[in-house]
């Protein structure tokens, strides 16, 4: 199957909060207050009685979209190096992973640099049914995407730290 450039497609924000990096941390893993500060995910809750970020451990998001659309995928945590790295597969229904996120922190000070990056694959997923749909769009619809989860990274750390101050 050709995915038309979608596995691997990666993207990021980096972002220098306000914040030391013990907070910074405190947000990044407070899965069940994404939905206070992401554009996109609406909901998280750990599973399996689970209630602190280790590999391995599983939590369940919910995204919805502005078109009303809404996604449910289960995430398994895939590193978790406090306070510097905290990173998760995403898997929608499948035993491949369609997602992976994860963030940098490196403390400076009283501020924290944060680097926030995505990569695609090779799980299906939206963006791989967007682009099966519209095959000669695929580079367009790609771009889109990545664009829009880079734009949605930066308000989601802005807001954390706006809640966190």
């Amino acid at each position: 199957m050709n995915d038309y450039g979608v596995t691997g497609a990666t993207t990021g924000a980096e972002v220098l909060l306000k914040l030391p990096v013990d907070a910074v941390w405190a947000g990044i893993t407070a899965i069940d207050r994404y939905g206070e500060w992401s554009p996109e995910c609406c909901y998280g809750a750990w599973l399996d009685d689970a209630d602190r970020p280790v590999p391995g451990a599983r939590f369940e998001a919910r995204n919805r979209f502005a078109d009303g659309y809404e996604t449910y995928v289960t995430c398994t945590v895939t590193i978790a190096d406090e306070p510097l790295r905290f990173g998760w597969d995403v898997y929608g229904g499948e035993d491949v992973p369609f997602a992976h996120w994860e963030y940098e922190l490196q403390p400076e000070g009283r501020v924290t640099l944060v680097r926030q990056s995505f990569t695609h694959g090779p799980g299906d997923s939206g963006l791989r049914s967007g682009v099966r749909q519209q095959p000669e769009r695929a580079a367009e619809v790609i771009q889109g995407r990545l664009d829009q989860l880079s734009a949605n990274m930066r308000k989601t750390l802005l807001s954390m730290q706006e809640t966190l101050s």
